[in-house]
């Protein structure tokens, strides 16, 4: 990445406010999934990424969050699988014992200026990736949250901005908006936050 991310966030100063929980993160490998899991792990958390084939950067983000004292977990696979999302779940909490904390951070996109050649594959793996495991990691994480747990989605500024060469992306992403906002309110009564962030170039 050009400008490099500063995700391992030297000079930030915790306060120790999740000692004790845990947290899965999906895309935790490098960016901004790795920035999450090495800030959680600063403040207190045991940390469970995930990440599809890049071996090298998860286990620099797992150094990372051992070298905070805090114990982690790297799951190499395809997010776009639905047996691999249940599977993630399972070994986290195998792990961990629960999971306070779901981050549904990865996403793939892939530049297509002209719109008549954006293929039904691409299509598809886009949604599988960026929202539909959206659905179905939550979905199998949610008997495991505790009241009092958080699911932070990540969707984008082109979900409001839009782009013309990621319109399969930022159709992704405005799912996601939706998502976090109607799943907000269906888990409002068992006590579990829904919220989601809208980064963007700098």
């Amino acid at each position: 990445m050009h400008p490099r991310p500063r995700s391992e966030m030297r000079g930030y100063k915790a306060a120790g406010k999740l000692a004790g929980k845990s947290a899965l993160v999906s895309g935790g490998d490098s960016g901004i999934g790795r920035a999450v899991a090495i800030g959680f792990a600063k403040e207190g958390a045991d940390v469970a990424i995930t990440y599809l084939n890049e071996h090298d950067d998860a286990q620099e983000t797992v150094r990372l969050i051992e070298a905070e004292g805090r114990r982690a977990l790297a799951m190499a696979g395809d997010i776009g699988d639905a047996d691999f999302c249940n599977q993630i779940v399972q070994r986290a909490v195998q792990s961990f014992g629960r999971i306070d904390i779901l981050v549904n951070n990865a996403a793939e996109q892939h530049l297509q200026p002209e719109f008549e050649k954006l293929s039904d594959e691409q299509l598809e793996r886009t949604f599988r990736t960026n929202i539909f495991s959206q659905f179905r990691l939550t979905r199998s994480a949610l008997p495991h949250i505790p009241k009092g747990g958080a699911i932070i989605n990540t969707t984008s500024v082109t979900a409001y901005k839009g782009s013309p060469a990621l319109i399969d992306y930022a159709a992704t992403k405005g799912a996601i908006v939706a998502f976090t906002r109607s799943l907000s309110l269906a888990l409002e009564d068992r006590g579990i936050r829904v919220n989601a962030v809208a980064p963007g170039p700098r």
